[in-house]
Protein backbone atom coordinates (compact mmCIF):
# COMPACT_ATOMS: atom_id res chain seq x y z
CA UNK A 1 0.00 0.00 0.00
CA UNK A 2 1.36 3.34 -1.00
CA UNK A 3 1.67 6.11 1.49
CA UNK A 4 -0.11 9.31 0.71
CA UNK A 5 1.50 12.38 -1.33
CA UNK A 6 2.49 15.17 1.10
CA UNK A 7 3.20 18.15 -1.35
CA UNK A 8 6.60 19.31 -2.47
CA UNK A 9 8.29 15.32 -2.12
CA UNK A 10 8.78 12.80 -5.02
CA UNK A 11 6.53 10.35 -5.09
CA UNK A 12 7.10 7.22 -3.70
CA UNK A 13 8.50 3.99 -5.71
CA UNK A 14 5.91 1.93 -7.15
CA UNK A 15 5.89 -2.19 -5.84
CA UNK A 16 6.71 -2.71 -9.36
CA UNK A 17 9.70 -0.53 -9.98
CA UNK A 18 10.85 -1.77 -6.38
CA UNK A 19 10.61 -5.53 -7.83
CA UNK A 20 12.54 -4.57 -10.82
CA UNK A 21 15.28 -3.13 -9.09
CA UNK A 22 15.34 -6.26 -6.78
CA UNK A 23 15.68 -8.51 -10.18
CA UNK A 24 18.42 -6.31 -11.31
CA UNK A 25 20.41 -6.77 -8.12
CA UNK A 26 19.62 -10.59 -8.03
CA UNK A 27 21.23 -10.55 -11.78
CA UNK A 28 23.99 -8.90 -11.03
CA UNK A 29 24.73 -11.14 -8.06
CA UNK A 30 24.00 -14.36 -10.33
CA UNK A 31 27.18 -12.55 -12.94
CA UNK A 32 29.57 -12.12 -9.89
CA UNK A 33 28.88 -15.98 -8.88
CA UNK A 34 29.15 -16.84 -12.31
CA UNK A 35 32.28 -14.05 -12.94
CA UNK A 36 36.13 -15.22 -12.96
CA UNK A 37 38.16 -14.91 -10.01
CA UNK A 38 40.15 -12.56 -10.96
CA UNK A 39 37.83 -10.06 -11.37
CA UNK A 40 36.35 -10.61 -8.18
CA UNK A 41 39.81 -9.71 -6.42
CA UNK A 42 40.12 -6.55 -7.83
CA UNK A 43 36.54 -5.80 -6.60
CA UNK A 44 36.32 -4.47 -3.75
CA UNK A 45 33.87 -6.37 -2.13
CA UNK A 46 33.03 -6.99 2.02
CA UNK A 47 33.92 -10.12 3.27
CA UNK A 48 30.91 -11.35 4.00
CA UNK A 49 29.55 -10.98 0.47
CA UNK A 50 32.88 -13.02 -0.81
CA UNK A 51 32.36 -15.58 1.26
CA UNK A 52 28.59 -16.13 -0.01
CA UNK A 53 29.85 -16.04 -3.44
CA UNK A 54 32.61 -18.43 -2.88
CA UNK A 55 30.11 -20.58 -1.30
CA UNK A 56 27.65 -20.58 -4.28
CA UNK A 57 30.22 -21.40 -5.98
CA UNK A 58 30.99 -24.82 -4.63
CA UNK A 59 26.97 -25.61 -3.94
CA UNK A 60 25.43 -28.45 -6.44
CA UNK A 61 22.31 -28.77 -4.81
CA UNK A 62 19.65 -27.11 -6.96
CA UNK A 63 17.60 -26.05 -4.16
CA UNK A 64 20.89 -24.86 -1.91
CA UNK A 65 21.68 -22.70 -4.95
CA UNK A 66 18.92 -21.22 -5.09
CA UNK A 67 18.62 -20.03 -1.74
CA UNK A 68 22.20 -18.86 -1.67
CA UNK A 69 22.14 -16.98 -4.76
CA UNK A 70 19.08 -15.22 -2.80
CA UNK A 71 21.30 -14.39 0.09
CA UNK A 72 24.37 -13.09 -2.13
CA UNK A 73 21.36 -10.94 -3.97
CA UNK A 74 20.81 -9.81 -0.25
CA UNK A 75 23.80 -8.88 0.46
CA UNK A 76 24.50 -6.82 -2.18
CA UNK A 77 21.73 -4.71 -1.31
CA UNK A 78 24.35 -3.27 1.11
CA UNK A 79 27.30 -3.21 -1.70
CA UNK A 80 28.34 -0.52 -3.78
CA UNK A 81 26.06 -1.58 -7.03
CA UNK A 82 27.47 1.03 -9.43
CA UNK A 83 30.76 -0.31 -8.99
CA UNK A 84 30.35 -3.77 -9.24
CA UNK A 85 28.41 -2.76 -12.23
CA UNK A 86 30.36 -0.76 -13.93
CA UNK A 87 33.63 -3.83 -13.31
CA UNK A 88 31.36 -5.89 -15.21
CA UNK A 89 30.95 -3.60 -18.16
CA UNK A 90 33.82 -3.08 -18.60
CA UNK A 91 34.71 -6.47 -18.71
CA UNK A 92 32.08 -7.19 -20.87
CA UNK A 93 33.32 -4.09 -23.51
CA UNK A 94 37.22 -5.91 -23.32
CA UNK A 95 35.67 -8.83 -24.36
CA UNK A 96 33.43 -7.13 -27.23
CA UNK A 97 36.84 -5.35 -28.17
CA UNK A 98 38.69 -8.65 -28.02
CA UNK A 99 36.14 -10.41 -29.95
CA UNK A 100 36.37 -8.12 -32.87
CA UNK A 101 40.26 -7.79 -33.08
CA UNK A 102 40.16 -11.61 -33.45
CA UNK A 103 37.43 -11.39 -35.87
CA UNK A 104 39.23 -8.98 -37.73
CA UNK A 105 42.26 -11.19 -38.07
CA UNK A 106 40.15 -14.06 -39.27
CA UNK A 107 38.61 -11.54 -41.99
CA UNK A 108 42.77 -10.70 -42.98
CA UNK A 109 43.60 -14.28 -43.29
CA UNK A 110 40.47 -15.48 -45.33
CA UNK A 111 40.98 -12.49 -47.57
CA UNK A 112 44.75 -13.20 -48.08
CA UNK A 113 43.85 -17.04 -48.88
CA UNK A 114 40.98 -15.92 -51.64
CA UNK A 115 41.83 -12.74 -52.76
CA UNK A 116 45.73 -13.21 -54.27
CA UNK A 117 47.68 -10.47 -54.76
CA UNK A 118 45.09 -7.75 -54.74
CA UNK A 119 44.39 -8.94 -50.95
CA UNK A 120 48.66 -9.33 -50.02
CA UNK A 121 48.72 -5.54 -51.31
CA UNK A 122 46.32 -4.01 -49.23
CA UNK A 123 47.83 -5.54 -45.95
CA UNK A 124 50.73 -4.10 -47.21
CA UNK A 125 49.57 -0.97 -46.72
CA UNK A 126 47.73 -0.99 -44.09
CA UNK A 127 50.39 -3.03 -42.08
CA UNK A 128 53.55 -1.25 -44.05
CA UNK A 129 55.91 -3.32 -41.48
CA UNK A 130 54.21 -6.84 -43.08
CA UNK A 131 57.00 -9.48 -44.73
CA UNK A 132 54.76 -9.18 -48.11
CA UNK A 133 57.42 -12.10 -48.56
CA UNK A 134 56.77 -14.72 -46.17
CA UNK A 135 53.12 -13.89 -45.88
CA UNK A 136 52.62 -14.84 -49.62
CA UNK A 137 54.84 -17.87 -48.84
CA UNK A 138 52.75 -19.09 -46.36
CA UNK A 139 49.38 -18.31 -48.85
CA UNK A 140 50.96 -20.66 -51.73
CA UNK A 141 51.21 -23.08 -48.72
CA UNK A 142 48.38 -22.90 -47.41
CA UNK A 143 46.64 -23.57 -51.25
CA UNK A 144 48.63 -26.46 -51.87
CA UNK A 145 47.53 -27.63 -48.45
CA UNK A 146 43.84 -27.05 -49.86
CA UNK A 147 44.24 -29.19 -52.89
CA UNK A 148 46.40 -32.07 -51.31
CA UNK A 149 43.74 -32.20 -48.80
CA UNK A 150 46.00 -31.82 -45.94
CA UNK A 151 45.54 -30.45 -42.75
CA UNK A 152 45.47 -26.22 -42.59
CA UNK A 153 49.23 -26.26 -41.05
CA UNK A 154 50.44 -23.34 -43.35
CA UNK A 155 46.79 -21.52 -42.81
CA UNK A 156 47.17 -21.74 -39.10
CA UNK A 157 50.89 -20.22 -39.16
CA UNK A 158 49.08 -17.50 -42.08
CA UNK A 159 46.78 -16.46 -39.24
CA UNK A 160 49.43 -16.33 -36.35
CA UNK A 161 51.83 -14.24 -38.61
CA UNK A 162 48.82 -11.69 -39.17
CA UNK A 163 48.00 -11.60 -35.80
CA UNK A 164 51.16 -10.62 -34.93
CA UNK A 165 51.66 -8.12 -37.36
CA UNK A 166 48.25 -6.74 -36.56
CA UNK A 167 48.98 -6.57 -32.77
CA UNK A 168 52.45 -5.35 -33.03
CA UNK A 169 52.61 -1.74 -31.69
Amino acid sequence: MRRRQIPGEPEPPSKGMLKRAAHAVQDLADELIAAPETLLDSLDLPEKLRDAIDLARRITAHGGLARQRQYVGKLMRHADVEAIRAALEARDQQQKTEARRFQSIEDWRDRLLDGGAEALAAFGAEHPAADLAELGRLVAQAHAERSADRPPAAARELFKRVRDIALAP
